[in-house]
């Protein structure tokens, strides 16, 4: 079938059992990326795993590349909806930090397969010319974000003034985004503790009463 003969269908304009189809065969592909690897989840082995043929999934998703980019959507639509709210009932920019990381890393312990299908995705896939075929856009918005509030924070006095929100937003997020490759290498790390070990060294370094040395330069 050539791509321009496939309808162009909006999303609200399929009906529940489409839907309920498309979610179940994004679940699955997210289960056997995370468990198999992104080379060996081919549509027919995610079709044999999910107990449909191989035709069901043509019918919802283009190709692979369609499926995949709908299960990076589902993780980073999952992951919001899980950290959002317990972000928003924090107050103050210290609390509000520390619930910023350890709800990531709560994240991660209660989606481990989601992260892990993530690492091997941007690991497997490759663009024609060679590049990483991941999308890391919605990342940078996350750390760009990340970077203003930390400003916004400094700005009423809730952070300590003396450090960069650029550089320190990016830290953050490289701290965070470490976790998942080790996560896929040893199932039983201790994500929580990891989220408070994280939270206190950022809660540290960017407290308005943590007031590090510099060298003089001499």
């Amino acid at each position: 079938m050539r791509s321009d003969s496939i309808p162009n269908v909006r999303p609200d304009s399929r009906t529940f059992i489409e839907q309920a189809r498309r979610a179940q065969i994004v679940g699955v592909a997210i289960d056997t990326i995370a468990e198999l690897g992104y080379a060996q989840a081919s549509l027919a082995r995610i079709a044999e795993r999910a107990g449909i043929s191989k035709g069901v999934i043509a019918y919802h998703f283009a190709g692979k590349e369609d499926l995949i980019a709908e299960v990076v959507s589902e993780v980073l639509t999952r992951a919001e909806h899980f950290m959002a709210p317990r972000i928003s009932r924090q107050s103050g920019g210290r609390a509000v930090l520390r619930e910023y990381i350890e709800s990531n890393l709560a994240f991660m312990g209660a989606y481990r397969n989601h992260l892990v299908a993530i690492v091997e995705i941007a690991r497997g896939t490759r663009r024609p010319d060679g590049s990483p075929g991941f999308d890391r856009s919605a990342l940078d918005a996350g750390a760009a974000g990340l970077a203003t509030l930390l400003t916004n924070f400094q700005a009423a006095g809730e952070l300590r003034t003396g450090f960069d929100p650029q550089v320190m937003a990016m830290a953050i997020r490289a701290a965070i985004d470490a976790v998942p490759p080790r996560l896929a290498l040893d199932p039983e790390l201790n994500v929580e503790h990891c989220g408070r070990e994280l939270a206190d060294l950022f809660d540290y370094a960017t407290r308005n009463d943590a007031k590090p040395k510099r060298k003089s330069g001499r």
